[in-house]
């Protein structure tokens, strides 16, 4: 087991070797297209200075936001029917299954025609990027359940509202809970690509126009710093969730 400084000296040694790798690499080879880290500090700073940096990626989290909770308010319903109901998993199964594995990225074409260019099309990639998941998921987790657990329930007299939350709910809960970090990991990378076509704001467009308005490679790499550190960051609220005493006992400890 690693102490807790080693979990905190090890990712940050790593990542100062890396960047002093980086550094040399650049320094080597004389290159003037890809940048040095200093070169992308100073682009961040740059960034920051006309107030860029926060307001793109505020766009970007909105629109991520937005998405995700259309995805999650249609998701999480129809999972539960479905893995609560034999013909309606039979009936709507195989389409979950053929619709899940398409790239939401294959569909900016159908986006921009439906919806053109605006916050609608992004927002509709980043629902579909997230639905089909967490359905998909939801419905596995409820039809694991031991169909023991709600008989035992039923002998005690709990209606389905109360065997829905006394009973699916918690036991489901830490195999969704994964599925929504996945879910949200996606979404955030398909933002990230939406705005890239069908948008003049975000961490996605600050990419494309960088590259695109006098090759500002160092701009690019900023962008791209930025969509990591917001990616980890959403990845370690999900993590800090799963350290929750309801939650907590469908996880093995790995620390």
């Amino acid at each position: 087991m690693l102490t807790r400084y080693e979990r905190v000296l090890l990712p940050l040694g790593f990542g100062v070797f890396l960047l002093v790798a980086w550094h040399l690499a650049v320094a080597g080879t004389s290159t003037r297209v890809v940048p040095g880290p200093l070169q992308v500090a100073r682009g961040l700073g740059e960034l920051a200075d006309r107030g860029l940096l926060w307001s793109y990626t505020i766009d970007s989290l909105r629109r991520v936001g937005v998405g995700y909770l259309i995805a999650l308010v249609l998701g999480i319903p129809l999972g539960l029917w479905m893995g609560l109901s034999r013909p309606v998993f039979a009936a709507m199964n195989p389409l979950v299954q053929i619709l899940r594995p398409i790239s939401p990225i294959a569909w900016i074409p159908i986006a921009i025609v439906l919806w053109g260019i605006g916050d609608a099309a992004p927002i509709f990639l980043i629902t579909l990027a997230a639905f089909f998941p967490i359905t998909a998921s939801v419905a596995a987790g409820v039809r694991s359940v031991p169909p023991m657990y709600i008989a035992a329930g039923r002998n005690f007299g709990l209606g389905q509202a109360a065997i829905l939350r006394r009973i699916l709910f918690p036991a489901v809960l830490p195999h969704v809970l994964v599925s929504l970090r996945i879910a949200l990991g996606v979404s955030w990378i398909v933002v990230v690509a939406a705005e890239m076509i069908a948008v003049d704001s975000g961490l996605g467009y600050l990419i494309i126009d960088a590259r695109n308005a006098g090759k500002r490679y160092d701009l690019v790499v900023a962008g791209m710093v930025m969509v990591g550190a917001v990616g980890f960051t959403l990845d370690l609220v999900f993590r800090l969730l799963e350290r929750l005493r309801s939650v907590r006992w469908g996880f093995r400890s790995t620390t």
